[in-house]
C-alpha cells in the first residue's frame, strides 16, 4: 500500500467519526496548547526581566546586607542564600562614596511600605527613600515636574516625586505638583512625577513614591539600608568596582555581614532560576500528551474491533498484513497530527490572549518538541492497535458479528 493511499483512507475514516475523532484528539490538543501557552509564559517573563535589568545598564553593581549566595558551597549546599543582621547604613554609604574610586555614584536606599493619602482619597504604596542621584542610577526619569535636588536631601526638605498609579489614585485629573501630601504621619510637597513604567513580576512599578534619604532616616527612624547601588563608569571597570568595594566592607564588617553583586550575576541567576522554571512548567503540561495517547490507544483498539469485517474483507482482496498495521498505524498518526496542529493554534490564540496581561514569548523550540511529541505518542500509542489488526486471520474476520 502506498503511503497516499494510507493518509486518503485514514482521513476518510476520521471524517466518517468526527465527534469521536475530536475527542480522542482532545487530549492532544489540550496538551500540545498547554505545552506551548506554559512556555511562553516563562520564556515571556525571562525575556522581560532580561530586558529589565539590561534598562538598567550593565555597569551597577548592589551591596545587600547579609551573605547571600546563589551557589551550592559549604554548609550551604542545598540550601536557601543566607541573610544575617543588617549592618548596612547610610553613614557607610557616605563614607563608600568618599573611599571608592572606581565607581562613580553611590546610591543608598531604604525601601518600605506605607500609606499615602491627599484629602480623603488614600492609597497603600512602596516608599523609596535615596539621593538625588536615583533617576540616572535606576532609569527612572521625571516625565512632570522634577526630582529632588542634592541641597534638598542635605536639608532633609519634605518633598516627594511620585510614580503614575500613585498619581492616579491620590490626584485623579488634578495636577499634583505643589500639592501636599500625607506620607505616614508628614506632609511631604509632591513636586515631580515619574515616567511611567508598567508591570514587573506581577508588581505595579508605577505605585510608588519617593522621597530624601535623609528625611526618611528623621522621620522613620531607618538607620538601616535595603540596598546600596553602586554605578561604575562603565562595563569594563564593574569587576574593579566590585573588588574595591569588598575590600573596603571587610575593613567594616565580616564577610557574612554583606554581598557584593553585579548585573551580570543578578542577570545570570534569575535566567538560570526562571529557564528552570519553564522546563518544570513544559513538563507538567506534556503529561496531558501521555494521557492523550492513552486516549488514542482505546480509541484504535475499539476501532479496531468494530472495523474486524472490514480487515477480513481487505485482506481477502489481497492486502497483506503489512497494509493493514500502515493502515492502522498512520490513522493514530493522523490523529495526534491533526490534534497537534489544533493545539498549536490553540497555544498562539491562548498566547495572544494572555499577552494583554502579561508578557509572553511563543518559543519555535516549544512549538516543535510539543509537535514532534505529539507525533511520537501517535506512533507510539498506534503501534498495538495497528498490530492487532495485521495479526487478525481473514476468514475469522469475515465470520466476525
Amino acid at each position: 500500500m502506498k503511503i497516499d493511499e494510507a493518509f486518503q483512507i485514514a482521513f476518510n475514516a476520521i471524517k466518517g467519526s468526527k465527534v469521536r475523532a475530536f475527542l480522542t484528539m482532545l487530549g492532544i490538543i489540550i496538551g500540545v496548547a498547554a505545552v506551548i501557552l506554559l512556555v511562553s509564559i516563562g520564556s515571556g517573563l525571562q525575556k522581560y526581566i532580561t530586558e529589565q535589568f539590561e534598562d538598567l545598564g550593565s555597569n551597577l553593581v548592589i551591596i545587600m546586607p547579609g551573605k547571600v549566595s546563589f551557589q551550592d558551597e559549604g554548609a550551604r549546599e542545598g540550601g536557601a542564600p543566607g541573610i544575617s543582621t543588617n549592618k548596612l547604613t547610610f553613614k557607610l554609604s557616605q563614607d563608600l562614596e568618599r573611599k571608592l574610586t572606581y565607581s562613580q555614584t553611590v546610591l543608598p536606599v531604604v525601601a518600605k511600605s506605607l500609606v499615602a493619602k491627599y484629602g480623603n482619597n488614600s492609597k497603600s504604596t512602596g516608599l523609596v527613600a535615596s539621593n538625588s542621584k536615583y533617576p540616572q542610577v535606576r532609569n527612572s526619569p521625571v516625565t512632570e515636574g522634577r526630582f529632588f535636588t542634592k541641597a534638598e536631601v542635605d536639608s532633609s526638605k519634605k518633598v516627594a516625586v511620585i510614580g503614575k498609579t500613585l498619581q492616579q489614585e491620590l490626584f485623579g485629573s488634578l495636577d499634583p505638583i505643589g500639592k501636599r501630601i500625607l506620607v505616614s504621619d508628614s506632609r511631604y510637597t509632591v513636586i515631580g512625577v515619574f515616567e511611567e513604567k508598567g508591570a514587573m513580576m506581577g508588581q505595579d512599578m508605577d505605585d510608588v513614591i519617593a522621597i530624601p534619604i535623609t528625611a526618611a532616616i528623621k522621620q522613620f527612624n531607618a538607620e538601616r539600608l535595603n540596598y546600596i547601588y553602586l554605578q561604575a563608569p562603565d562595563a569594563d571597570t564593574v569587576p574593579k568596582t566590585v573588588a574595591e568595594a569588598k575590600q573596603f566592607l571587610l575593613k567594616e564588617m565580616d564577610e557574612d555581614d554583606f554581598s557584593v553583586l553585579d548585573q551580570k550575576d543578578l542577570a545570570s541567576t534569575v535566567e538560570s532560576i526562571l529557564t528552570t522554571l519553564t522546563a518544570g512548567l513544559g513538563g507538567i503540561a506534556a503529561i496531558s500528551l501521555l494521557v492523550g495517547g492513552i486516549g488514542i490507544m482505546n480509541i484504535m483498539l475499539v476501532s479496531v474491533t468494530e472495523r474486524t469485517r472490514e480487515i477480513g474483507l481487505r485482506k481477502a482482496v489481497g492486502a497483506t498484513s503489512q497494509d493493514i498495521l500502515t493502515q492502522f498505524l498512520v490513522e493514530a498518526v493522523c490523529l495526534s497530527l491533526v490534534g497537534g496542529l489544533i493545539g498549536i493554534g490553540l497555544g498562539f490564540l491562548g498566547s495572544l490572549a494572555l499577552g494583554q496581561f502579561l508578557k509572553t514569548a511563543v518559543t519555535g523550540w516549544s512549538v516543535g518538541i510539543a509537535f514532534s511529541v505529539s507525533v511520537l505518542v501517535g506512533i507510539v500509542f498506534g503501534v498495538a492497535p495497528a498490530y492487532k489488526a495485521s495479526k487478525l486471520d481473514p476468514i475469522e474476520a469475515l465470520r466476525y458479528e
